[in-house]
């Protein structure tokens, strides 16, 4: 469809899936004088909350789809695992943003190693795994220790299963459950940091500070600024991510992980692309000039992006489960900003809520 012309305050904004992301994007909206649209199967949906209007269909169902970019200038995501075919659907009807070469890279672990790697980055080796002849090959190839991945819809650990041993092989390949999958070199890293960036329609490029993760249980615990890493690290993160968005035409904010190894003079690895705003990129709500949701609010509305400097030392705690019942004991720290998610239910492993705090 012809290129779209930029949005205006008053004019509203589709996304799909109706998560904590979405509801953040929504509330950045509303600052910026611009309405959402959520669109989401889950009729409980948290975003549903603060939005000027919502549908509840299935991402399948066409003559939905169509009434609700009826309904809206743009439209974006707020997960990867919409289906591919939704978003082409849809780009017939109305400019979406990212688009769908992005999201269809990043569903594939495949996909997105075969991107980094001919970009000039260094990923974990890998190798296909479609069945006990292609695993055993790559076993071959790759050596243990390893992990078994899905190719698709993995994330917070799951899908996927260590092989310490060759002996561990046909459990691992049973825990894919015939889906197709990827085996990937167990990598020694000293940390973890991430790369959360936004690109325009204009192809203006605003990283933020690159970000330092800790994870428990393979969740996201803690994310701070700035990272323990060194600024030849910094830069050759931040350029890969550049390589990665301009690859992909992307427009919109998105996040790159990296595995950092000390001993190799700081060489970053990267790990995963998320074609959306990020977890480890929330401290930026409160911890820098444009926050990453504000951001990728103005870069789907075609308008300039912000600027992305932080204003000082941060960090995010995430809420999992239980810990969200202890809200006011944050409340407590007057240097703390507590974000709940609206979910009514605690669950153990459940995303509820985060804490930024400044620690300058």
């Amino acid at each position: 469809m012809p290129k779209a012309a930029a949005l205006s305050p008053g004019d509203t904004i589709g996304i799909l899936g109706g998560g904590q992301l979405g509801r953040m994007l929504a509330l950045a909206a509303a600052r910026l004088g611009l309405n959402c649209h959520i669109y989401a199967p889950e009729a409980d949906s948290p975003a549903f909350q603060v939005c000027a209007a919502h549908t509840v269909a299935a991402y399948t169902d066409q003559a939905a789809l169509a009434a609700f970019a009826a309904k809206v200038q743009a439209i974006t995501y707020e997960f990867e695992n919409v289906p591919v075919e939704t978003v082409r659907f849809l780009e017939g009807l109305k400019p979406v943003r990212p688009g769908a070469k992005a999201l269809e890279v990043a569903q594939d672990r495949l996909c997105e190693k075969d991107l980094a790697r001919s970009l000039g980055a260094r990923t974990a080796d890998y190798a296909r795994v479609s069945d006990a002849a292609s695993l055993n090959a790559a076993l071959a190839q790759i050596g243990t220790p390893a992990v078994l991945k899905t190719t698709r819809f993995g994330y917070d650990g799951k899908g996927q299963a260590k092989i310490m041993t060759p002996a561990d092989a046909p459990a691992a390949l049973k825990a894919m459950k015939g889906q197709e999958a990827i085996l990937e070199s167990f990598v020694s890293f000293d940390r973890e940091v991430s790369v959360v960036a936004a690109r325009g329609c204009d192809g203006a490029f605003a990283p933020f500070e690159v970000t330092e993760n800790e994870h428990r249980n393979h969740i996201l615990h803690r994310s701070s600024v700035p990272a323990n890493i060194s600024e030849a690290a910094a830069r050759d993160a931040i350029e890969i991510a550049r390589k990665i968005a301009g690859a992909l035409d992307y427009v919109g904010v998105f996040a790159v992980e990296f595995f950092l190894i000390d001993a190799q003079g700081g060489a970053v690895i990267v790990n995963e692309i998320a074609p959306r705003v990020h977890n480890s990129g929330h401290w930026t709500q409160d911890g820098a000039i444009t926050c990453q949701f504000e951001q990728h609010m103005r870069a789907v509305a075609g308008w300039p992006l912000g600027d992305a400097s932080s204003i000082g030392p941060a960090e995010m705690i995430n809420l999992v489960g239980p810990a969200a019942a202890h809200w006011r004991d944050y409340l407590k720290d007057g240097r703390a900003h507590l974000h709940l998610y609206g979910k009514r239910e605690i669950r153990e492993g459940r995303k509820m809520g985060h804490v930024n705090r400044l620690l300058g």
